[in-house]
């Protein structure tokens, strides 16, 4: 495809296309892009993925499951690797035109900018796109989930970003710094229990917000879709 033939397309979903996203207080937008190397160049946009985080991927939950909406992630993925610098251009125009909208109906609005992949687009967009969210701050809050620690930690005191820790079966020593930075980590059980690790544990799938109103706690989320059949300790049984 031309770049022109990729900026014809929106990048940002809505996130009522989402069973948890639908849930959240907040209008969502969520951008979705084909996870791991599933793009032109290989390139892997999720390059702190376990096996067990693959095989469990959400990417083909949902709306996931039809081909349209995995072509449509992997167009924007392979939009994303050929030409970077218009992507984020693309995104910070797509972001404000939804600010401008909440402004002038005088709405609160969210969004996740990593729905199936792992980049620090916050850092990408203020690099490549001169877009700081900060300058969103009156209508606008941001939030995702990341196996990277040291994404965790950046951004641990953001005033207006919200980055929750992954737990992986692979990343144990990751994840006891994230418990004692008092980071929210976001653990995958077959059922909830009250506490882990000596933290509290909250339904995290009761919305995807839920990040954003707890501190200092694990998010607990329920084995969906192919993780239901994990056998790598990607989903933590009790």
């Amino acid at each position: 495809m031309t770049i022109q033939d990729y900026q014809k397309k929106n990048l940002l979903s809505n996130g009522k296309t989402n069973t948890k996203t639908a849930k959240n207080e907040l209008k969502t937008f969520i951008l979705y892009l084909a996870p791991h190397t599933k793009n032109s160049k290989g390139f892997n946009i999720c390059a702190h993925a376990s096996k067990g985080c693959i095989r469990a991927c959400l990417d083909t939950a949902g709306m996931g499951i039809f081909s349209n909406v995995q072509n449509a992630r992997i167009e924007k993925s392979n939009y994303f690797v050929e030409y970077r610098k218009e992507f984020l251009n693309h995104l910070a125009k797509e972001i404000n035109t939804k600010v401008k909208t909440a402004r002038r109906k005088g709405e609160k609005i969210a969004f996740r900018l990593n729905g199936t992949s792992d980049m620090d687009f916050v850092y990408l967009l203020k690099k490549h796109a001169n877009f700081d969210i900060l300058d969103t701050k009156d209508v606008a809050i941001y939030y995702d989930y990341t196996p990277n620690i040291h994404r965790a930690l950046r951004y641990k005191n953001h005033p207006l970003y919200t980055v929750t820790f992954s737990r992986k079966e692979d990343n144990n020593k990751e994840t006891q710094t994230a418990l004692e930075n008092n980071i929210n980590t976001a653990v995958v059980f077959n059922k909830l229990p009250k506490l882990w690790k000596g933290k509290k544990v909250i339904d995290g799938d009761k919305s995807d917000l839920e990040m954003i109103k707890h501190k200092d706690v694990i998010l607990g989320l329920i084995a969906k879709g192919k993780a239901k059949k994990d056998t790598s300790n990607f989903v933590v049984v009790i």
